[in-house]
């Protein structure tokens, strides 16, 4: 009986995870008629406009049809984003049926919501920021911290044997560079955005700079020129053929906590932006300590924004910066660095009159290694 309910939970978990990935399709689908329908907005107004006022801005509706080129022409790389999309991971056998898909389209699932349609937006950011140049400024910002002091603490060491985890790797750049490097390296994501976008660009994407999308086309606000809101980029900066073949370069989808469980088999975790994506932060510094090998690293950089956090039936614990400092010590982690007001931004319009920073913290904790017994002492 035990074993019949506990079947029946993992089906029905299962089935929850086949559809909410057809959702996170859906949203994708929906990205033209939900852009066009925001794009209208502007168009009304403007038709609301007196003679005299439209004799003013005469150029206004040439740039609302370019700005409709630009949502077609994203599209268009959506739908190569979402092309065999079902075998993507190392722990999904299928992601998506044609059943589970059609039980989204159903009226009491569709359309997608403000939320699921932002995630669609901020993925083509995210674009710019981990695989144009556009976005190396603010890529280097964060990623050659950590990437210094990991190989800071193990670039003695024969890369091949050395294993990192990025957990919260997003589209994959960190990763990618580690492993360009020659490291064991793999991310993890819970997004299935930004995992669908990365899958695309790591293993469809050959040849640099080959693709064009037009991240900054739904800021309507805040544009010093027009031609900002329509400014290109070209993506990948850099082919990801770049990595050997042989290289042991991977991307895991799934809940951190819950795919990484097996203690002491990562030398380090590279955290960007993610501890503060949990609903319970001591959890994930409890997870990252057991899989840790003994001299092993937690390297870490980002703010403490609490993703969850005010959301109504979802759990957050936010602590400060105090306080988690004091949580790591008590579960037994070294600090060996600590710097403050790192900053740094984060899917940021360079040319937008309104600019958002994070004044980030980066730190380096080491799982020490066993002391010795007296035994071995005597030994």
């Amino acid at each position: 009986m035990a074993d019949q309910v506990q079947h029946s939970i993992q089906e029905q978990e299962e089935r929850e995870e086949r559809e909410h990935f057809a959702r996170v399709i859906n949203s994708f689908k929906f990205y033209k008629l939900h852009s066009l329908k925001r794009l209208h907005l502007s168009k009304v107004s403007y038709m609301n406009l007196n003679d005299q006022h439209k004799s003013r801005i005469l150029g206004y509706m040439d740039n609302l049809e370019t700005i409709q080129t630009c949502i077609v022409h994203n599209y268009e790389v959506i739908k190569l984003i979402l092309q065999d999309c079902q075998f993507m991971f190392l722990n999904k056998d299928e992601c998506i049926s044609d059943a589970d898909f059609e039980r989204v389209k159903k009226a009491d699932c569709a359309p997608p919501t403000s939320e699921e349609m932002n995630k669609v937006k901020t993925t083509l950011r995210q674009i710019v920021r981990d695989w144009s140049e556009d976005g190396r400024a603010e890529r280097e910002a964060c990623y050659q911290p950590v990437m210094h002091a990991v190989l800071t603490r193990l670039g003695s060491r024969k890369p091949s044997d050395v294993k990192i985890l990025v957990p919260g790797a997003g589209l994959g750049r960190l990763v990618f560079e580690f492993a360009r490097l020659g490291y064991s390296c793999q991310g993890n994501d819970w997004s299935l955005h930004m995992l669908l976008a990365s899958n695309f660009i790591l293993n469809r994407c050959q040849e640099r700079n080959s693709m064009v999308v037009y991240p900054w086309v739904h800021q309507y606000t805040n544009n010093l020129a027009t031609k900002d809101q329509t400014r290109r980029c070209m993506f990948p900066d850099i082919s990801p053929l770049q990595i050997n073949s042989d290289s042991d370069f991977s991307m895991v989808a799934g809940d951190f906590t819950k795919i990484y469980t097996e203690p002491n088999s990562w030398n380090a975790v590279v955290t960007v932006f993610f501890l503060d994506t949990a609903h319970n932060i001591i959890e994930y510094l409890e997870t990252i300590y057991t899989i840790l090998a003994p001299g092993g690293y937690l390297v870490n950089l980002g703010p403490l924004l609490y993703h969850w956090a005010g959301q109504v039936n979802e759990m957050s614990v936010e602590l400060s910066y105090e306080e988690l400092r004091k949580v790591m010590l008590d579960i037994g982690f070294e600090i060996e660095k600590e710097e403050m007001n790192v900053r740094c931004m984060y899917t940021q319009n360079p040319l937008s009159l309104m600019q958002n920073y994070y004044n980030c913290v980066m730190f380096v904790a080491r799982k020490p290694l066993p002391r010795p017994t007296h035994h071995d002492q005597n030994s």
